[in-house]
C-alpha cells in the first residue's frame, strides 16, 4: 500500500518564503553588505499557515 505524505500548508502570502534579506545599499567596514532580515507578517516566519478549524474565531 503507498504511503500518502501530509500536506503542508503553505502560506499564501509568502508563498512559503518566510524570510527574506533586503540589503540597504550601504557596506561595513570589512566590506559585506548591509542587510535587514524580515519576516512575513502573516505566518510570522514560519512559511506554513494553520488549518482553518485550527483558528479559534470569535472573542
Amino acid at each position: 500500500m503507498p504511503q500518502h505524505a501530509q500536506t503542508t500548508r503553505v502560506c499564501r502570502d509568502c508563498d512559503g518564503f518566510a524570510t527574506a534579506a533586503i540589503t540597504t545599499g550601504t557596506r561595513h567596514r570589512d566590506g559585506t553588505r548591509a542587510t535587514l532580515r524580515v519576516t512575513c507578517p502573516t505566518c510570522k516566519g514560519t512559511g506554513r499557515t494553520t488549518p482553518a478549524g485550527a483558528v479559534r474565531a470569535g472573542r
